[in-house]
């Protein structure tokens, strides 16, 4: 998936709240989002300001066959991926 793609999907889980949140144990200091610090258009702003050169990704840990998008912009890092029909945030932090 092509990262205009990929912004178009993660957009549209933020503004229709279809989104969720992987588990693990640091949640609080990985995923402001997850803590209610930063709000989903809080997020959308960052994500709307990134280019394709600030994304990458790589096959999740566990699951290869998932992708895992990286967006570093701004000091922001925030991580996803797609089960359909939901995005999950592994991390959103500054």
């Amino acid at each position: 998936m092509g990262w205009k793609q990929v912004k178009a999907n993660v957009l549209k889980a933020l503004a229709s709240g279809s989104f969720l949140h992987e588990s693990r144990g640091s949640i609080d200091d990985k995923n402001l989002l997850a803590v209610g610090d930063v709000t989903p258009d809080d997020v959308s702003n960052v994500i709307r300001k990134c280019n394709g050169t600030h994304h990458s990704s790589s096959p999740h840990h566990r699951a290869s066959s998932i992708e895992v998008h990286v967006l570093r912009h701004s000091g922001w890092y925030i991580k996803f991926y797609f089960v359909d029909p939901d995005t999950v945030f592994i991390s959103v932090h500054r």
